[in-house]
């Protein structure tokens, strides 16, 4: 695959000429515009796309769904990998291509775990964790339409996983890009349906339970621990492979 560097170049400048325009003690100077967001997010989410996950939960059988979520994180691997590269986390790196070659020949496609049967951790990695490592701030918390929580950092981060680095991106029929897509994003959905209900059930303020658990989440995976946010019990490390970053 190309990798189209003068892209990456821009996202990269982007990111360090805005990441500074939150300070430390304010995180969220876009509120009012972020809960506007958010409050169409969640008005989205349970007149459409909520409906649409729990129909895909509800028809397809088990088996199938957890094909379609191993495929799909099979190709996230791949982003992963280059991320494992960029930070110099060489250890991590071999450990995910290993699971690619594995997942990909002898799991039929990724369709199969082949990789975490044969105890092969998963190191999760995104460009946005990658501007982080090299110093990059995150900027103002910002809330994306139909994503959800983000920083600029992570916004940049995120165009640049999507366009570059993920393998669905290279896929030449538009139609079928697509297809895959949304797929992903249903699919994934899908995976969250009980923990959204607990959110909305839970939080006296959903909006900042979201804002502040993403923002601490964010911290572990680019500092190991939580610098900067200390409202939340630091027990999201990396001791199991999937929390791995």
């Amino acid at each position: 695959m190309r990798i189209k560097i003068s892209g990456i170049a821009t996202s990269l400048v982007l990111a360090l000429s805005i990441s500074g325009c939150a300070t430390q003690a304010n995180k969220d100077p876009l509120e009012g515009f972020n809960r506007g967001v958010y409050k169409f997010n969640d008005t989205a989410d349970k007149a459409v796309l909520k409906p649409i996950a729990g129909a895909y939960k509800a028809v397809l059988p088990s088996p199938i769904r957890t094909g379609v979520n191993n495929f799909f994180t099979n190709l996230g691997t791949f982003t992963s990998l280059i991320n494992n590269i960029l930070q110099l986390e060489l250890g991590k790196a071999m450990d995910n291509a290993g699971r690619l070659v594995i997942n990909s020949t002898i799991g039929i496609g990724g369709l199969i775990d082949v990789a975490s049967m044969d105890g092969v951790p998963r190191h999760k990695a995104d460009f946005g964790q990658t501007l982080g490592k090299w110093g990059v701030g995150s900027g103002a918390y910002l809330v994306l339409p139909f994503v959800g929580p983000s920083t600029i950092r992570d916004t940049a981060g995120l165009t640049v996983d999507t366009l570059y680095f993920d393998p669905i991106q290279y896929t030449n029929h538009v139609r079928i890009r697509n297809q895959l897509r949304m797929l992903s994003f249903v699919d994934l959905r899908s995976q969250y349906l009980p923990a959204s209900d607990l959110v909305d059930d839970a939080a006296l303020d959903p909006y900042i339970f979201m804002r502040e658990a993403y923002l601490q989440r964010r911290d572990i995976a680019v500092h190991g621990k939580a610098t900067q946010y200390d409202d939340f019990d630091d027990d999201d490390d990396d001791e199991t492979p999937d929390a791995q970053q």
